[in-house]
Formats: C-alpha cells, structure tokens, sequence
C-alpha cells in the first residue's frame, strides 16, 4: 500500500504543484503584450519597443541586408512591394518598361499617398533600345495663371507662398506625365496600366509602418481639411497599423483616367472638382491652367565621372547638383592630395571632402536654379570641369566651411526604375512634396494636392521668383549612368534636398569603392543641411567618424534613415557573347530576352523590394 501523505508534508506537496501550475501558466502565455509585432493601442508601433542588433550574411559584405535581385526577362524595384508586384505583372504580360513604370506608379499613388499621388508631379529618364538613346520628361506641373508676387503679398498677404492648403498647389502634372510616356514609348494603355492600382484602392490593403508613421505625425493637419479627414482618417483617428485601408474615391478617379486618358482629369469632373476645391479654399486655379497644361520633352543633362557618364534631367529639377558634386570630387580631390578610392568610406577626411564638395555644389543650386522658360539657367558653365576647378580652392582638408544660403527643400517622394526583356529601361520619380503634399484633398477623388508652389520664391531678384505658368524649383530628380553609350544603371534616391547629394554618394560607392547595387543602399549616408550647416550622420557612421569631424568644424548630429531617403537601383549587366533581344511583342514564350542580366537593389529604410522573372 502506497504512502499517505498528511499534515504539513501534504500542504507542502499541494504547493509545490500549484507553484509549478502557476509557473506553466505564467509562461505558457505570451510574455511580450505585442506577440507577432501586432500593435495595441498603448504600443501603435511595436517594432520601435523591441531590444535586439542586426544579424548578419554568411557572405560578402556582411552588414549587407540582403542580395541583389537577378532577372532576365524584367525588372521592377519601387518602395513599395504592391507596386513593385504590378510592374512586374505587366512585364509578364508582354509590355515593356514604360507599361511597367506606370503601372507601378499607379499603384504607389493608391498606397502611398503620403509621398506621392495623381495630385503631384512626375520626371523620368526613359532609355529606349531601339534608338539607342536616352530621353528626358519633365512633368512638373506650372503655376496657376493669377500667381503673381502681388497675389501672395496683397491678397493673402503673406510673405512667402504657403507650405499647405490650395495655395500651395500648382497644377498636378502626374497624369500628363503617364500620358506622354505611355503615347510616346508605351505599348498598353491606362484602362491597362491603372488596372491593378484601380482595385485595390477599391478592395483595400494593408497599412504598411512607415506609412502609419507618417500618418501619426500628420494628422493634426488632415484632420483639419475636412476631405482629408474623411478620406484618410477614420473617426477622426489615423487607421491602426496593418488595418485595411481603402479608398473608393480614388477608385473613382482612376476608373475615370482609364476610360477617357488625360481628359479625364485636366478636363471634365476631376478637373471641375480640382478647381472647386482650390477656389474654395481661396485659390485662383482655373479650368483652362489645366486643361492647357503639356508635359515637356527635353534634354537630359550629363557629366563624366571617372570614365562613366551620369545623367540627370535639367532644371528646375535640381539633379545638375549631383552632377556639379561629382565634378568638385573628380577634380578637387587630386588637387587636395588625397584619393576617395584609396580613403575609402572608414576615414574622416574622406567624408570631410564629401560634405565640403556638396556644400559648393549646393551654394550654386539654390543661386541659379529655375524654370529655364522663364530665366537663363548656366546649366554649361556649372557642369564644366573648369568651373569645378574654380571651386577647389574653397576647401580646407582641416576645416569646415561656413555656409548659408536659401534651406533646402524636404518631402515626400517616391522614386521607381523599371528594365524590361527588349533592353528598356526606366529611372521615374514622382511625388506630392511634403509628406500627404498639402493635405488638401480634392473630393469626391480620394487624392491630396501637391505642394510643390512652396518651393516658389518671392524675390524679385530670384531666378525662382513666383510668375504665371511657372515651373517651380523642384527637389524631385531621376539619374541614369551609361558607359561607352551603353546604358549601365537606372537609380535614384528620394528625400527632398538630400536627393542630389545622395545620388553623387551612391556614385562614389559604386564606381570608387566598388559596391554593387545593393550594398550602396545599405552603408551609412549623410545628409548635410545648407541654411544650419548642420551635418547628419546615420548612426553607426556618427559613432565612426563625428568626433573627428566635430574638431574640424562641423556641427554633427545623429539621425535616423528617414532623413537620408530611400534608393533604388537596376544595374544591366551585359554579355558579350549572347545575341542581341529580340523584339516579338505578341507572346512572351517567343524571342530572346535581353543579352545580359539586370542587377537590382532597394533601400531597406523604405517598404519596396526589387522584382524580376
């Protein structure tokens, strides 16, 4: 017969099991209050609370996030995998990078209204491989016809064009844009291309985190326009991360575009409801501003960098920045005695050039950039090796210079390249300037206006002085590499002004420091402010060279990736011994892709992904 337990051993015994019960119990559950990253309403943001470092690659650079994406047959990257996902369905049906570009775009002005829309502006450099030539489009939307100085200083009388409201919207040149790509080079149509973008702004998707993020911190301004609180908020609150969002008044608008083209919004109901919203607001936008507005084709512009050729589109885009920052760092650097290829991305001083480089290309952007319709824009002189030699004198390996000049311009923006079977490809940006563009939203269409009439000035004496049917400066810009007249990359990066300057870093790390078209993306950037002087280091790069930098004069400060903006990039690989593509559009299962492989990166800071077949 089995012992009998009693007394005080009993209780002992009975204890210990509902200790050990409590114990199971205990962590039988979830000890995180966020299991999964799903968020509370005490913890929208779960990924901000969690305590852990980076892991690493079994491979290569080991700080690298992840490979590069490999294709043949087509490539998409944007920063967004919905859009990315839409170029690429296009590409497997048998259009060509133009169809694909647009579609994604589409799609991004559904998901990511924070930093672009059909209410903003778009520029693209399109190489197309039958010419064997590189075009430039410039779809930035000009000034109303009533914007005159007198306007903003005696009417709403203020001393600078605003940076939200109706006031702060020239007229959207987005859909001109799509339109004068997909007429020109396209193969599809928008009933087509806005197909996918059209659905899901219908059926929803998912609020993503960094959209959230923006959302969180703009909300005070929506919910001050009363169509973007009902369009964007719900019950006056942001929408919980991962919620399903949706849309059905841009639905509306794009069914609209894929049934009747442009007209469908610089003339008819979109275009009434664009200018009712402005007069409402007491604005002088009017029907025939957009009825009468034209995308432009022009000439994109180019410098030589150590044997590769880099291009950018032309003012009021601000990409001849990057090329006159490539030019100070070609010629100036062997003048000061020093190599960034032998300094490499570890050593002070390397950074030290960098940012005093920027600071001279810079200082002559914001003294000369403009509407070159409107004002001789020295575009020849500023890209001349000569001029770039002027310049070196003004930098002192030991010290900072001081600076101040106009600030730079911040926002939104999404940049997309896109490369297809035939050997087209295309580097796209698009944007509404500041985060959700002026937070006016045009009813019953679901989309915000741009506010891109803030980067206007009201100087008499500025190149960018405000005037009717003007082109604004304008941060938004795409960059293109080719080498021996052979089209090489397609990338961009976006971010307001740290666009030029972080185009010429990603041009140094690959062509000086060898980086592939990914490993760019991830390696620290800076981001240096002209009207403070202030320079921005990403973290691990602070700690790394900031001291060192503090002692030679600059203001240093830590910064998230926010600031440094998000890349994308698809390099096209040839080789030499595959024939040339063939140029069979009526099947996919037909014909040769193209002669080589396309390469592709996106910036881990933002939400894309590159994708290819």
């Amino acid at each position: 017969m089995g012992r009998v337990w009693s007394g005080p051993s009993r209780r002992v015994a009975v204890g210990m099991v509902l200790l050990a019960v409590g114990a199971w119990y205990a962590t039988g559950r979830a000890q995180s209050p966020t299991p999964f990253g799903t968020p509370t309403a005490a913890v929208p943001q779960p990924g901000s609370t969690v305590k852990a470092v980076p892991g690493s690659r079994a491979q290569g650079w080991l700080a690298q996030g992840r490979s590069e994406v490999l294709a043949r047959h087509g490539m998409v990257a944007t920063s967004d995998p919905l859009a990315a996902q839409a170029g690429l369905e296009i590409l497997r049906q048998g259009g060509n990078a133009i169809d694909a570009a647009v579609a994604a775009g589409a799609v991004l002005d559904v998901t990511s209204q924070n930093d672009t829309g059909i209410g903003g502006d778009l520029f693209a450099l399109v190489y197309v491989a039958r010419e064997r030539k590189l075009y430039a489009l410039n779809s930035a939307g000009w000034a109303p016809a009533g914007w005159t100085p007198q306007f903003f200083a005696d009417t709403l009388r203020v001393t600078s064009v605003p940076s939200s409201g109706v006031n702060a919207a020239t007229v959207p040149g987005a859909v001109s844009g799509y339109d004068a790509l997909l007429t020109r080079f396209g193969t599809r149509t928008f009933a087509e291309t806005f197909e996918r973008a059209a659905r899901l702004a219908d059926e929803g998707w998912g609020q993503a985190e960094r959209r959230h993020a923006d959302l969180l911190r703009t909300l005070p301004q929506l919910a001050a326009d009363p169509d973007s609180a009902a369009t964007f908020l719900q019950d006056g609150r942001a929408p919980d991360l991962y919620r399903i969002v949706r849309n059905p008044g841009l639905a509306k608008a794009l069914r609209l575009i894929q049934k009747e083209g442009r007209d469908g919004f610089y003339r008819g109901a979109i275009a009434s409801a664009i200018v009712a919203k402005v007069r409402a607001g007491g604005g002088v936008m009017s029907a025939s501003d957009l009825a009468e507005y034209r995308s432009e084709w022009t000439e994109p512009i180019s410098t030589s960098y150590h044997g590769y050729d880099v291009f950018q589109l032309p003012p009021p885009g601000q990409g001849l920045a990057a090329l006159e920052m490539l030019n100070i760092l070609e010629v100036c650097a062997p003048m000061l005695g020093v190599s960034l290829a032998e300094l490499g991305p570890s050593n002070p001083t390397y950074w030290h050039v960098m940012v005093e480089a920027k600071k001279l290309a810079y200082a002559d952007l914001y003294a000369h950039n403009g509407d070159p319709a409107f004002s001789d824009i020295p575009v020849a002189r500023l890209l001349s090796k000569a001029h770039a030699a002027e310049l070196c004198s003004r930098i002192d390996l030991n010290r900072a210079a001081t600076v101040g000049t106009d600030p730079g311009a911040d926002g939104g923006t999404i940049y997309l390249a896109a490369a297809d079977r035939w050997g087209n490809m295309v580097s796209l940006v698009h944007s509404v300037f500041s985060v959700y563009g002026s937070r006016a939203t045009v009813a019953p269409y679901g989309f915000v206006l741009h506010n891109r009439g803030a980067a206007f000035s009201l100087d008499q004496t500025s190149p960018n002085v405000v005037a009717p049917r003007k082109r604004p400066f304008h941060s938004i810009i795409a960059g293109f590499v080719m080498k021996a007249g052979e089209p090489l990359l397609a990338f961009g990066n976006m971010g307001g002004s740290v666009q030029p300057e972080t185009h010429a870093q990603h041009m140094v790390n690959m062509i000086d420091h060898g980086m592939n078209v990914q490993m760019t993306t991830d390696a620290a950037r800076f981001t240096h402010a002209q009207a403070s002087n202030t320079l921005s280091l990403e973290p691990a790069l602070s700690d790394l060279v900031g001291a060192d930098l503090q002692r030679r004069g600059h203001v240093v400060e830590r910064t998230t990736g926010v600031a440094v903006g998000g890349y994308q990039g698809i390099l096209f690989a040839r080789d030499p011994t595959l024939p040339p593509p063939t140029f069979n559009r009526q099947s996919t299962a037909e014909g040769r892709p193209v002669n080589g492989v396309y390469r592709a990166g996106s910036d881990h800071r933002k939400d894309g992904q590159a994708v290819g077949w």
